[in-house]
This record gives C-alpha cells, structure tokens and sequence, in this order.
C-alpha cells in the first residue's frame, strides 16, 4: 500500500458509495487508476467489505469480554461474529480479549447479549459500554 491506496482508504470509509471519477478527481488520478487499485486491495483482502453505517434509533454498545487463557480467540471471535446482532468483532490487547460491537432494538436485546455472552463456558468476564454517540472519522 502506498499514499494514493491511503487517499482512496480513506474517501472510501467515509461514503463507500463515493463514485471512482470523484475519487479520482480528489486524489489526482484517473477513474481506472482508481477503480484498478479498489479490485487490488479487495483482492488482497485490504479492503474486507464495502458496508452501511446506519441511525435506526437502536440502542448500540460495546460488549467487552474476557476468556480463559487457554481459548483460541479466533475461533470465539468467529462463533460470535455469527450473532445476528453483532456487528464487529474485534481482537483487543489489554484486561479484556474480545469486543463486541453490537445494534440491538433496546436495552433488552442488548442484556440478552451479555446473558448469552456469559454463558459460554470460555468467558470470564464481561464489561458493557453503552455508545451515546459515534461520529465518522
């Protein structure tokens, strides 16, 4: 990846929908210029997915959890990616191993989650952040 793969990164995860000629014409390049880098950096697994950032007026949370040391972390991340409410799973450093990011119709849908989360037999702990507000970077 170099500066114009960043450019186009970052134009990207602002509006996924940004059409190539205005990218192109932002980053100085041309449309095929553009276009050839996004199928590269799909490919190569840069970019994961193209997705939608919504405002439905659920309730969003961040769901921190802690397992047993002894647990592949990855294939937790991917049993819990599967839930039909998470929308991030993210490997994390520090006092807790896995966090959730989750959009559920009310707190109810979020409670049911934790519920769900601590009975798995590898989890130790769980933290639950509410967010009150999320802006795009």
């Amino acid at each position: 990846m170099d500066a114009l793969d960043r450019q186009i990164l970052n134009l990207l995860r602002r509006d996924a929908r940004t059409p190539y000629t205005e990218i192109a014409e932002a980053v100085g390049t041309s449309e095929g210029t553009v276009r050839n880098r996004v199928e590269r950096m799909t490919e190569n697994d840069v970019i994961e997915r193209f997705t939608v950032t919504t405002h439905t007026g659920n309730v969003k949370a961040m769901i921190e959890i802690g397992v047993d040391v002894a647990v592949d972390t990855t294939r937790m991340s991917d049993r819990l990616a599967e839930w039909e409410q998470v929308d991030f799973v993210w490997q994390v450093s520090g006092e807790d191993d896995i966090v959730l990011i989750v959009d559920a119709a009310d707190t109810q849908g979020v409670n049911q989650l934790i519920t769900r989360a601590r009975e798995l037999e590898e989890v130790v702990s769980t933290k639950t952040r509410l967010i009150l507000d999320e802006r795009l970077g």
